[in-house]
C-alpha cells in the first residue's frame, strides 16, 4: 500500500480510536487515539523514523496521557458519580420485609424486586420497615 504512509497510518489510526471511544465510553480509548496522533507528528516530524521509535512513542505516549489526564478528563466529561440522587429515590421509603432482618442480613421488597436488607434490630417476616440508607446492593432499615 504505497498512498499509506506511516504518518498517515498513525493519524488514521488515532482517528478511529477517538470515534470508538463513543461507542465505548469510559474515557480510555481517547489516550491512545491521542498517542498514535503524537507518533504520526514525531513520524511526519523526522524525529521517528522507525516503525520501532513509531511503535515507543506511542505506547509511552499513550500511557502517560492515560495516566496523567484520566481522572481530570472523566470529572469533565462524565461527572463524578452522585449515588446521593439514588439514595434519595429510596430513602424514607417503607416498604415489605421478605425474611427475618438483622445485622447479618435479610431480604426485602422495593418496586417489586428483592433486595439484600440490614438492620441494627431484629425485625420479623411480614413487618413493614423504612429504608434509611442504601449502600450498593443493600438497604439499611428500620421497624416502622
Amino acid at each position: 500500500m504505497d498512498w499509506l504512509s506511516a504518518e498517515l497510518f498513525w493519524f488514521l489510526l488515532g482517528f478511529f480510536l477517538l470515534l470508538a471511544e463513543f461507542a465505548l465510553p469510559g474515557v480510555i480509548i481517547v489516550f491512545f487515539g491521542i498517542g498514535a496522533w503524537v507518533a504520526a507528528l514525531t513520524t511526519w516530524l523526522g524525529l521517528t523514523p522507525t516503525m520501532t521509535g513509531q511503535n515507543l512513542v506511542f505506547a509511552i505516549s499513550s500511557v502517560v496521557l492515560l495516566f496523567g489526564l484520566r481522572k481530570r478528563f472523566h470529572q469533565s466529561f462524565v461527572g463524578d458519580s452522585n449515588d446521593h440522587a439514588i439514595e434519595d429515590e429510596y430513602t424514607g421509603k417503607e416498604v415489605l420485609a421478605l425474611s427475618a432482618i438483622d445485622e447479618r442480613g435479610g431480604k426485602i421488597e422495593v418496586k417489586g424486586a428483592t433486595w439484600n436488607a440490614r438492620s441494627s434490630e431484629l425485625i420479623a417476616e411480614g413487618t413493614w420497615v423504612v429504608i434509611t440508607r442504601r449502600e450498593g446492593l443493600t438497604f439499611y432499615v428500620r421497624p416502622r
